[in-house]
């Protein structure tokens, strides 16, 4: 199993759009969840401890969607970088090793707390570029897409 774990809501018609067409491209290729967490106000007023604070709540919501036996994933400014390769090959380690479900975390605006970095089994940096939180769903379903179709030996444009 899949899933996405990520902080906050999609609002944005498009987005959602683009969200439930890759999850429909995944499923026949594996189960899919997607979760959504409540994320906290972040004024760009906060002082540092207000943004740890933040940061320890939303990671908080993160961890409870989150059993000891999973594989998790998370999208980090600080963590390694793959190619759509070396993420497949990624998930069908963690096949061949047993790890039934391999969870994906995106945090919130502000980052994730200290805790949430710690239980991560791997810590993924999807660009030098920075993108709206709402858009890395969708391009973190995209490559987990692109994934299974080069895992299965699909073709898909590249």
């Amino acid at each position: 199993m899949i899933r996405l774990v990520a902080c906050g809501k999609v609002r944005e018609a498009w987005m959602k759009d683009g969200i439930a067409e890759y999850a429909k491209r995944i499923r026949p290729y594996e189960k899919l969840e997607l979760i959504e967490v409540k994320d906290e106000k972040a004024p760009e007023s906060n002082s540092e401890a207000e943004n740890t604070a933040v940061k320890q709540a939303e990671g908080q919501r993160i961890l409870k969607q989150i059993a000891d036996s999973e594989y998790v994933i998370l999208l980090d400014l600080a963590g390694k970088s793959m190619d759509s390769v070396q993420l497949a090959q990624k998930i069908d380690a963690c096949h061949t090793e047993g790890k039934s479900t391999i969870t994906f975390v995106i945090g919130g605006s502000l980052g994730v707390s200290a805790e949430l970095i710690r239980r991560a089994n791997l810590r993924w940096k999807l660009s030098d570029n920075t993108f709206p939180h709402q858009l890395c769903r969708i391009i973190v379903l995209e490559q987990i897409y692109r994934s299974f179709r080069i895992l299965n030996h699909e073709p898909y444009h590249k």
